[in-house]
């Protein structure tokens, strides 16, 4: 028994992002409304980006929590074990380096990282390398998100890959989908051919 553990919980109790009910940062009950599980345009997203999901990704992004992460990646994992995404190469959607050591870290890289071990999927953090540091995509709207992303991705030439290999690009938020479609064209140039994309929400 770890009695540290459970010391923490009686002094901070864990309780719902949402609603607030103890025991989780994410109850099944809130977890069960913004479920989604839809392909569009080859990206498969879990969650809507919206109540307990969307507490919990903003959560992590400006304030990084393990108890949380550990419990997002749980919730995504009773979803993709009847997903279709078997032997594949897990690629996150990287931060340009200066954001990144701004932040302290890269919430794709590290979720990403949680989720491929436990699926035994591949993981190759650095192959590739966001070359520009772009206007973040949630600022801009419409034609400007398109116009902010061409030549943003780069494929890292130190990296060693094998582009025949099923590829899933990972990120959180699928928007409107041009950052994953940016990074989608830079790995088709380097020779992939199935590419699909997985995104916590949408």
């Amino acid at each position: 028994m770890n009695y540290s553990m459970n010391l923490l919980d009686l002094l901070f109790p864990k309780t719902c992002l949402e609603c607030g009910a103890y025991g989780k940062y994410l109850c099944d009950n809130c977890v069960e409304k913004v479920l989604d599980g839809t392909f569009d345009k080859n990206n498969f997203s879990i969650f809507k980006y919206k109540g307990v999901i969307r507490k919990a990704i903003t959560t992590l992004k400006y304030k990084f929590a393990t108890d949380i992460a550990d419990e997002l990646v749980e919730v995504c994992l009773t979803r993709l074990k009847s997903t279709k995404f078997k032997d594949v190469l897990l690629i996150p959607i990287p931060l340009h380096r200066q954001r990144e050591n701004w932040r302290g870290f890269n919430q794709a890289e590290i979720l990403g990282e949680k989720l491929a071990s436990e699926m035994n999927w591949k993981f190759l953090p650095d192959l590739l390398v966001r070359q520009k540091n772009t206007i973040p995509q949630v600022n801009l709207k419409g034609e400007a998100r398109h116009k902010n992303l061409p030549g943003v991705f780069a494929i890292n030439p130190n990296s060693r890959y094998n582009p025949e290999c099923p590829t899933l690009l990972f990120d959180d938020v699928y928007t409107t989908g041009s950052t994953i479609l940016e990074a989608k064209n830079t790995l088709r140039v380097a020779g992939f051919k199935q590419i699909y994309s997985l995104t916590i929400a949408r």
